[in-house]
């Protein structure tokens, strides 16, 4: 059974009793220690096996008497995470615990109290881009952030990968439950809001004060949300941790990849509707081997001019969540967790910068990061390049076209605090911030709660629990934090101290900027 005390406080943890509380579907009974109470693998929609896959969530079929909810729920089918066993290791990827099953769209709730306090609402969708993951995950565990912020947390799993995205709607012949299928994922995220909405004051929390959020893929879940007819008045504020997706997969990539999948599984396109009878397991070995093949093969939420009719911030943001407020973030060393080459040499770097940008601009890039950081080796030189003109650059688009909505004010932070795990080598990762916002702090990535990681995780959680309330992440805990906008890039830079900076890495910005 998995536990629901928090690690950082277990020396003080107290015997775990039974709490109950009605939903809209039944009774559930969780567990209620240290003062919040916990329950697990509550299931907001249907099962998405046999004759519902591909297809939109369903209702849940009511229960009656009570329902035990003290252990995770199945996590969605999905490929096993190999390769960069350092990485994997210390974000603690392989610890989805659960099993994996198509009966998977259910969430995990955390709350100090079922009474009727309308607390804030934290929502998160967690990270693994559109393919691998699930809100099972340790570090999203939120009883500590529950209990620090008298606030309600709610995780998340759902559809992924070629369940989830799958675009079918194109091919002739194609059932018409499966028109959408490419969004189904992102549909189920908006069930579960749906069921919030409905459900969450039950559990002590504000249906009317949702803070959804998420790093990485989550981010770009939030992102994809945003633009989603479907999902407004469900959220009223976003926070995008290192998953700034200003664009989703557009309809003639999505066809492509499906035609590889059908062509993979033996299958013409007009026999597309036998594949509600291919195994689960196929299906995700097919995807496995798409996305590492020589040209990898990602399934993505899909522009598809209905469930999602724009990309999110492309070419501007979304006039339905003008006035929802954003936090949106990077880390300084976010492309560490995806690099192999860490005895690169300074011959080796100029290389991959060319390869990179192309001979007219290699050594133009290659002068610009030696000025900034001549000190550090290559191979975080390379990390920082890769960085800079991927997540980073993407966080300003974002920034700067939330801004120029002149709706809901936008919120900027750089992590730049390096992990000290494995001897530093990872520096300021992508993911190195995430289970500080849960205050979490005590794992691997964060030295085992050095003081900083423990001063860092009441920065995030406070502003966290503040935006979540307020739309305002300014207040007891935070670093005075001014809005972003173009003219200034007021920007929150959390390293070994914490201090607001304008334009930050104005230099590469500029740099990346003018070589686009």
């Amino acid at each position: 059974m998995s536990t629901v005390l928090d690690p950082t406080t277990a020396a003080a943890s107290t015997e775990a009793t039974a709490t109950e509380v009605d939903t809209s579907s039944g009774r559930v009974r969780g567990q209620r220690a240290d003062g919040v109470s916990v329950f697990l693998g509550i299931p907001y929609a249907a099962s998405t096996a046999g004759a519902n896959r591909f297809c939109p969530p369903a209702p849940v079929t009511p229960w009656t008497g009570v329902r035990e909810t003290t252990q995770y729920g199945h996590i969605a089918p999905q490929p096993v995470s190999a390769g960069r066993i350092d990485y994997v290791r210390l974000i603690d990827w392989l610890d989805q615990p659960g099993g994996a099953d198509e009966d998977c769209l259910v969430l995990n709730v955390w709350t100090p109290s079922s009474d009727a306090g309308r607390r804030p609402v934290l929502v998160s969708l967690h990270g693994g881009g559109f393919a691998t993951g699930s809100g099972n995950h340790a570090g999203f565990d939120g009883a500590a952030l529950a209990r620090f912020g008298d606030a309600v947390v709610v995780t998340i799993n759902h559809r992924l990968g070629v369940l989830g995205y799958l675009h079918l709607a194109d091919f002739p012949g194609v059932p018409d439950e499966w028109a959408t299928s490419g969004t189904v994922g992102m549909q189920d995220c908006v069930a579960a809001l749906r069921w919030i909405s409905a459900n969450i004051a039950n559990f002590g929390g504000d249906p009317d004060r949702v803070m959804v959020f998420g790093q990485s893929g989550g981010g770009a879940k939030t992102c994809a949300l945003l633009a989603m007819p479907s999902a407004v008045g469900l959220l009223h504020r976003g926070g995008i941790q290192s998953g700034s997706a200003v664009a989703l997969a557009p309809r003639e990539n999505a066809n492509r990849n499906a035609k590889r999948l059908l062509d993979r599984l033996g299958l013409a396109p007009k026999r597309v509707a036998e594949l509600r009878d291919v195994p689960v397991q196929v299906m995700i070995a097919a995807q496995a081997a798409m996305e590492a093949g020589a040209t990898p093969a990602m399934f993505a939420p899909v522009v598809d001019g209905n469930v999602l009719p724009q990309h999110p911030f492309t070419p501007a943001g979304p006039e339905i969540s003008r006035d929802i407020p954003l936090i949106v973030s990077t880390t300084l060393d976010e492309a560490t967790g995806f690099a192999t080459d860490i005895d690169l040499d300074e011959d080796g770097l100029r290389a991959q910068i060319t390869e990179a940008v192309g001979d007219a601009a290699a050594e133009r890039v290659h002068q610009a990061y030696r000025a900034a950081y001549p000190d550090i080796p290559p191979f975080l030189v390379m990390a920082r390049v890769r960085t800079d003109r991927g997540q980073f650059r993407s966080s300003n688009t974002l920034a700067e076209r939330k801004a120029a909505q002149g709706g809901g004010a936008v919120y900027k932070y750089l992590f730049t605090w390096p992990s000290p795990a494995y001897e530093g080598r990872f520096a300021a990762v992508h993911g190195v911030d995430v289970s500080l916002v849960f205050h979490r702090y005590s794992s691997i990535m964060h030295g085992g709660g050095v003081p900083r990681a423990k001063a860092l995780a009441g920065e995030l959680a406070s502003a966290w629990v503040n935006f979540a309330r307020t739309g305002d992440p300014n207040g007891a805990g935070v670093t005075a934090w001014p809005a972003y906008t173009p003219a200034l890039r007021s920007t929150l830079v959390l390293g070994d101290t914490s201090e607001v900076v304008d334009d930050p890495l104005r230099d590469l910005r500029l740099l990346w900027d003018d070589l686009a």
